[in-house]
């Protein structure tokens, strides 16, 4: 590869404008993976282990040591479980629902800027390719002019110029492409993680009502409704 890919402005000189336009694409790239890699970082968590020290609270009735708990915890997984924690008083069939809404308001945050990083994987190469078409016609330009004998053009020189858009355009859009794959991977995970502490804190909540007696609310005002209606 040319020395002269390295020198930021021989790059700017030999790109023309459109390196401008790259150079925003590469910056703007450079922070949404950086913002994705800190965001994934911290939701990095031990499902099991968090599971296990809800079971031990619900078991104990101890509601308020396990939202304690899934507060200090970070991540979506740890959102989702408070969620059902605040409403473990509700049956199973809308403690699922309160799982389900809960997880799909994570949705937003665990996609956040994985489109744009897709766009600027996929636009970078395009501008590269706009730039060197650009250069190419300023080339031919300088060669009829050349041939008209008002200039003198070194093709070699010129050709180099043309390409350098679209050299900086792959630079920018394979590593993009790549964060890309690899956080739309972690999210897929991510989701299954979410899924499973859904469905397993409704069970526990739910088993432990079913295994110590203790009915939810509801089922303690229709059995009050039916006692007054006896009366």
């Amino acid at each position: 590869m040319p020395t002269e890919l390295f020198d930021p402005s021989g790059l700017l000189e030999r790109g023309g404008p459109i390196m401008w336009l790259q150079l925003a694409l590469a910056f703007f790239g450079a922070v949404f993976v950086v913002e994705r890699l800190f965001f994934f970082h911290r939701a990095r968590i031990n499902v099991g282990d968090l599971l296990v020290g809800f079971s031990n609270h619900v078991r104990r009735k101890a509601y308020a040591e396990a939202l304690h708990e899934a507060a200090r915890a970070p991540g979506p997984v740890a959102r989702v479980a408070h969620a059902i924690l605040l409403r473990h008083h509700l049956e199973r069939r809308d403690l699922r629902d309160v799982a389900q809404e809960a997880g799909q308001l994570e949705v937003p945050r665990i996609e956040k800027n994985l489109r744009a990083i897709l766009a600027i994987s996929l636009l970078a190469p395009l501008v590269g390719m706009l730039g060197t078409v650009l250069g190419l016609t300023d080339l031919f330009e300088g060669l009829r002019q050349q041939s008209e004998g008002t200039v003198s053009v070194d093709l070699s020189e010129g050709v180099f110029q043309a390409l350098v858009s679209t050299a900086f355009g792959l630079i920018v859009a394979i590593p993009a492409y790549i964060f890309y794959v690899y956080f739309h991977a972690r999210s897929k995970r991510l989701f299954h993680r979410i899924e499973r502490t859904g469905i397993e804190m409704v069970n526990i909540v739910c088993d432990a009502r079913a295994e110590t007696g203790i009915v939810s609310i509801r089922d303690e005002i229709e059995t009050r409704e039916r006692r007054d209606r006896k009366g």
